[in-house]
Formats: structure tokens, C-alpha cells, sequence
């Protein structure tokens, strides 16, 4: 099926995005010392890894090439993975700040794409299916970052 430059476009900028946010789960949970927050972002990023061949099929589907780099399309939005200073001091509150501000940038991209009417059905049922990925993640960090500023109150 031949898809509307519109739906292969989406797709692959969320494809581009996905993929940094593995990236920057995967960095963050390097950069944690809480073993416990360590896991969380591993399985965040294990999640969100099986997101990408669902939205990188239906590019192919739609007649497009399906992204496969964080960084071509998504360089100017490297929201997620600007965990330099946060890394530097190895501070685990602000690494999650950090995560929590990447989380409201995709979710926000994935809203965004849900809510454009040129979008086709099909390509807008494969995005919400990655939307519901998008959405636990933000949440639990959410929850996490939530916790830990009323545990210092």
C-alpha cells in the first residue's frame, strides 16, 4: 500500500525519536547508582525497542524507507539524551529529571501525531499502539521523579 508522504514522514520522525529515547534510557541507566533505577530504565529501554519494528514495518507498508538512526532526523531534537551535566555528577535525582523532560518531549511528539487529521487510519492505529509504550514510560518516570522530590520535602 502506497501511503501519503504525510504518514511516512510521522512515522519516521517518531521512528528517529524512539530511538533516541532508547539511547537515552540506555545512557541513563549507565549513568544512575541506584541499581533499582538502573533496571527501570533498562526495561524502558527493552519496551521502546519493541515499538520500533511495528512503526518501521508500516513505513515499509506506506512505500517508504523505514528509519533506523536516532540521530538523521532528530539530531535538532536531542531532548532526550542532554544528560551531559547531569552525568558529569552523577546524580541520580537529576538524571531523572533529565529522562522525565525527554518523556514529555515524545509523548508530546506522539500526541502531537495523533492529533494531525492528514494522518491515515492505518498510520495513526500504528501510533497509537507505540503511544501506549510512550505513555508507561512517561508515566513511571513521572511517578519516580514525583517520588523522590516528596521524599526530600
Amino acid at each position: 500500500m502506497i501511503g501519503s508522504n504525510t504518514d511516512v514522514t510521522t512515522l519516521n520522525s517518531l521512528i528517529a525519536t524512539t530511538i533516541d529515547s532508547i539511547n537515552g534510557y540506555q545512557e541513563s541507566a549507565d549513568a544512575v547508582e541506584n541499581p533499582q533505577f538502573r533496571e527501570m530504565f533498562q526495561e524502558l529501554a527493552r519496551d521502546r525497542q519493541q515499538v520500533l519494528p511495528q512503526l518501521q514495518a508500516a513505513v515499509a507498508r506506506l512505500g517508504g524507507n523505514p528509519e533506523d538512526d536516532g540521530t538523521a532526523l532528530a539530531a535538532a531534537h536531542r531532548t532526550f539524551v542532554d544528560l551531559k551535566s547531569a552525568i558529569t555528577g552523577r546524580d541520580d535525582k537529576a538524571v531523572i529529571n533529565e529522562v522525565e523532560r525527554g518523556e514529555d518531549h515524545i509523548k508530546h511528539k506522539y500526541e502531537a501525531a495523533l492529533n494531525d487529521t492528514s494522518l491515515s487510519a492505518e498510520a495513526r492505529q500504528v501510533v497509537q499502539e507505540a503511544y501506549a509504550s510512550v505513555r508507561r514510560g512517561h508515566d513511571r518516570v513521572r511517578d519516580l521523579k514525583h517520588a523522590l522530590e516528596g521524599a526530600r520535602a
